[in-house]
């Protein structure tokens, strides 16, 4: 027990910071503190906007950026990473919210913490490579979606509507609308998003989304637009850290829940590290240190009321466009964050919702990479209907399940690629030192099958059907020798195969079997098999000349003289 305790307590020290991090924010900080305040300028709209999208209101949203986005950036694995609320979280807590109130959202996101630092202690973090492009692809077409959906009450000016489907929320929130239209908050909404979609592609330096919301709060300060509801009241400053939150007897009842938000956290954060490392020459990220240091901020966050937190790629690829080199600039951005908190709270509280709304609508809209959805569409079918099943599970059931489902079938494809990799084909017998006669006597008798590729449960049993329904012959040989892979399955199939074909009184013979392949062979006793029912030989002419050495026994090669040696054959080649 105590060795146990003493290995996590040397791996996680293994996770924590060391002096080639500081020596990153030493090389360029005049860099990384511009880049910062560039990110933080960015991040502002969009923590407010995701606060209020998940229902725990702006002030969550604020005490997220900060204190998940300062810990993630001193202890993450990435030096370009940054994070804060996300609108593929803000998707799995309204529903989180509607069940168990704000208090079982703060729970869920300390829970799902504690869960992403043993992911990290136990190295879980390379699995992530393991996530096929097409699940990638199709779970963000479907956050897109579900993130602008979301912001239609705000952008329509309307209530938000009772549901926890967004499909039913939106279609709500339509017909209040028609009912009563605020055409003053869709004007703020489709300004703001205006704004934001054509100066990106004018000035894409230039954080738009910080001048439309500016912009839309002055213009609704000076003309006294009632109908543009204002984000309401702010705390000036985090509020003490406290775990009254905390019920210990709804911890089982949330663990769902917490499961679905660290899958998700682990899933988007080591995504949006990788696309930061993609976008820079020289930079790895550690994904165990990440999942290690996005737990410490989901730890950290709900004891400020903060939602849980994961790595944000929008905000990660501004910090590594602006030149951000270290974690120095992702900690900036959380201090400027703070620094508003503090300094700023009853002007942030005078923004329009609906101009939040139309942050996020254009952030959906920017999210959506048609270039690669269409690449993916037109590399194989399977690859399509995986990305197109894994969107439309995100919309219609919700993130962890659209994630499953697309990884099972997906899975399910690949191994039906694979299958069909195996073959089991016929081939001529070796003329070997048999005259044409005998050798065509021999193959009369004799027939010999080829298995190339994978002999697994996907593909087994095929193999059976085809080997079982062999003609009335007097040897099998099975050539195993380029068979890749077997599993427990295509050791039973092949056992199974064997007996079998000794009840039809015909005699198997195998040739090739690998070393690594006799344990899962002698595990289900089929080696057994072959040395009962049938023999086993080194090579394919031994093989041969040992199922010969039958057929004479059995009288079907009686007529034909003995083989000749290799030197009296090649002496009458001669």
């Amino acid at each position: 027990m105590t060795s146990a305790f003493g290995r996590v307590c040397a791996r996680i020290m293994v996770l924590l910071p060391g002096r080639a991090d500081l020596a990153e924010i030493r090389r360029d900080p005049r860099r990384d503190l511009l880049a910062g305040l560039t990110v933080a300028i960015v991040a502002l709209p969009l923590a407010l906007g995701f606060g209020v999208s998940s229902g725990l209101g702006a002030e969550a949203g604020l005490a997220t950026a900060v204190v998940a986005g300062a810990l993630a950036a001193v202890f993450g694995g990435s030096n370009l990473q940054v994070s804060g609320p996300t609108g593929a979280m803000t998707v799995v807590l309204v529903p989180i919210v509607d069940a168990y109130g704000p208090a079982g959202v703060l729970t869920v996101g300390l829970m799902a913490g504690v869960l992403l630092v043993g992911l990290a202690a136990l190295r879980a973090g390379k699995y992530m490579q393991y996530v096929p492009a097409p699940v990638v692809e199709g779970f963000t077409l479907g956050i897109a979606c579900v993130i602008g959906l979301q912001q239609l009450p705000n952008a329509l000016g309307v209530p938000k509507p009772e549901g926890d489907r967004v499909l039913v929320v939106t279609w709500r929130a339509v017909q209040e609308f028609a009912k009563s239209p605020n055409w003053t908050a869709v004007g703020f909404a489709v300004a703001v998003a205006a704004v934001m979609l054509l100066g990106a592609r004018w000035r894409p330096t230039v954080p738009f989304s910080i001048v439309a919301v500016v912009a839309a709060t002055i213009v609704a300060q000076l003309a006294h637009l009632g109908a543009a509801k204002p984000i309401g009241d702010l705390p000036a400053g985090l509020p003490a850290p406290s775990l009254s939150f905390l019920d210990l007897g709804s911890v089982g009842t949330l663990l769902a829940p917490a499961l679905a938000v660290a899958a998700l956290a682990a899933l988007e954060s080591l995504l949006s590290a990788s696309v930061a490392d993609g976008m820079t020459v020289g930079q790895k990220h550690d994904p165990d240190r990440e999942l290690f240091g996005q737990g410490l901020a989901n730890i950290a966050a709900p004891l400020f009321g903060g939602v849980p937190a994961t790595g944000a790629i929008a905000r990660t690829a501004v910090n590594v466009r602006t030149g951000a080199g270290s974690r120095l600039a992702a900690l900036t951005h959380a201090a400027v964050l703070a620094v508003i908190v503090f300094a700023a709270a009853p002007v942030v509280a005078r923004i329009p919702l609906a101009a939040l709304a139309g942050v996020l609508l254009a952030t959906a809209i920017r999210m959506v990479e048609v270039g690669s959805l269409k690449a993916m569409a037109r590399a194989t079918r399977s690859d399509a209907l995986i990305l197109v099943l894994t969107a439309v599970a995100t919309l219609a059931l919700d993130l962890v399940y659209a994630v499953i489902i697309g990884l099972v079938v997906a899975g399910a494809l690949a191994l039906r690629a694979v299958a069909k990799q195996a073959r089991f084909d016929q081939v001529p017998l070796d003329r070997g030192d048999h005259s044409a006669e005998e050798h065509a006597l021999l193959a009369e008798h004799i027939v010999a099958y080829r298995i190339d590729g994978p002999l697994f449960f996907a593909a087994a049993h095929r193999f059976l059907l085809e080997l079982t329904e062999v003609a009335d012959v007097r040897v099998v040989i099975l050539r195993m020798s380029r068979v890749s892979t077997m599993d427990a399955t295509g050791a039973l199939v092949l056992k199974d195969a064997v007996e079998k074909l000794h009840r039809r009184g015909i005699v198997v013979l195998a040739s090739g079997i690998r070393s690594s392949q006799r344990q899962v062979l002698d595990s289900v006793g089929a080696l057994e098999a072959l040395r009962d029912e049938g023999r086993e030989y080194a090579t394919t002419p031994d093989a041969i000349r040992a199922a010969r050495d039958h057929l004479e026994r059995s009288g079907a090669l009686s007529a034909l003289p003995a083989p000749k040696s290799r030197t009296q054959s090649e002496e009458a080649l001669r």
